[in-house]
């Protein structure tokens, strides 16, 4: 995997996700777009004409959005350098994008179990993703990504036990909306809770399990979660935080903060 870029750099991308991903207005884009027609904000040198300013323009969407490094692998890997411009078939590319985004998240919570918990079933796992996405788009398009989510996902609830030892329970729970600040987290179990508009301020995440946690709007100034778990950088791109939240190496602090 020592070869894999996991976080995007759109500088060596066709600007795929503006072109092939659909846009809704209602979930944080200005307009509505269907998949396959290039954003109007585009550029011919495939740069967002707006990036600077995209929340102030109405497009928070595009901020929060990550791809981890699946952009410039499909770019320049799977499809050899050969632009959205000169394809025929946008629907393919589109599916392969959608494809190996999965694999390149997989790979990111894969990659932090072998930094925290190393287990030499995970890392034998992490490779063979890692060389499922070295194929053509045929062979990307023929992966079974719930077979292998389903591992992955095993893999990732004995590493958080490993990590996080008994800790509260609130997996999949609705606090969206919660006043948190006095709720023990260290620990704890907040995968795929719901915590939209949360207030989390100050209060200690370590070794809390916040895979797949909706963290949008969630109140994080003065949060620590240095040693949260399984904690991605759209989650963080979500929420609200402040110069003095704390966030795992590797996971850059959203420009919004300020």
């Amino acid at each position: 995997m020592t070869h894999l870029e996991l976080v995007s750099d759109c500088s060596r991308c066709f600007g795929l996700c503006c072109v092939l991903l659909p846009f809704r207005a209602g979930s944080g884009f200005g307009t509505d777009k269907d998949g396959g027609t290039p954003c109007h904000h585009l550029q011919d040198d495939d740069a967002c004409g707006i990036h600077d300013r995209l929340r102030e323009r109405g497009w928070p969407g595009c901020t929060v959005f990550e791809c981890f490094g699946a952009g410039q692998r499909v770019s320049q890997g799977t499809y050899a350098g050969t632009s959205w411009r000169e394809h025929d078939n946008l629907g393919e590319m589109s599916a392969v994008l959608s494809a190996m985004r999965q694999l390149h998240e997989m790979l990111v919570h894969l990659a932090e179990v072998d930094r925290r918990s190393p287990a030499a079933t995970a890392a034998g796992l992490a490779g063979r993703i890692a060389a499922l996405g070295d194929g053509d788009a045929e062979s990307v398009l023929g992966i079974d990504l719930d077979e292998l989510r389903a591992e992955v996902g095993a893999e990732l609830r004995i590493a958080s036990l490993r990590l996080r030892g008994a800790g509260d329970d609130r997996e999949g729970t609705d606090l969206s909306g919660r006043d948190l600040r006095d709720v023990l987290l260290v620990r704890a179990s907040l995968r795929g809770a719901l915590l939209l508009g949360a207030d989390l301020r100050s209060v200690d995440l370590t070794l809390t399990d916040v895979l797949g946690a909706d963290l949008r709007g969630a109140d994080l100034r003065g949060a620590d979660l240095a040693g949260a778990v399984f904690l991605t950088q759209p989650q963080v791109n979500a929420a609200r935080g402040d110069t003095a939240t704390r966030l795992p190496a590797g996971l850059a602090r959203p420009g919004h903060w300020a």
